[in-house]
């Protein structure tokens, strides 16, 4: 391989390289666990999943569209919604959302140690579970 072949290659790894550190790593793991329609309530099923944060790790504000019950596993989360104090919700503990709240604020409450819980949902039928903000 001659001179300009080898800057080549050695220019396409630095690229490579740089472009793979300035792609953000993700801070959350969600698995989905069940989605099941509600017999008794046309329109509506109950979607279940566990969403671990990694140290430092939280998600932007978002919305759910949805009745939202979550019950922390391991760790601590914060939780806000729009029009209320964040509160920490530690293993063991629960926290509830309305159809209509702004989720402002969701993190894992340590630098150092994950935070593990599940998220019970009560949501129209075929919608998404999550839904960015408009405008951020």
């Amino acid at each position: 391989m001659n001179r300009l072949g080898i800057g080549a290659a050695f220019g396409m790894f630095l690229l490579s390289a740089v472009s793979q550190a300035a792609e953000p790593k993700s801070t959350a793991v969600v698995q989905a666990l069940m989605t099941e329609p509600l017999t008794d309530i046309p329109g509506k099923e109950v979607t279940v999943l566990t969403v671990e944060y990694l140290p430092g790790g939280a998600s932007l504000a978002h919305r759910h569209d949805a009745d939202v019950f979550v019950y922390v596993l391991e760790g601590a989360v914060i939780m806000q919604v729009d029009g209320k104090d964040p509160v920490t919700v530690r293993k063991g503990e629960t926290f509830r959302e309305r159809p209509t709240d702004i989720h402002r604020q969701s993190a894992n409450a340590s630098a150092t140690e994950p935070a593990k819980f599940v998220v019970f949902m009560v949501k129209d039928q075929g919608k998404p579970a999550t839904r960015p903000l408009e405008g951020g």
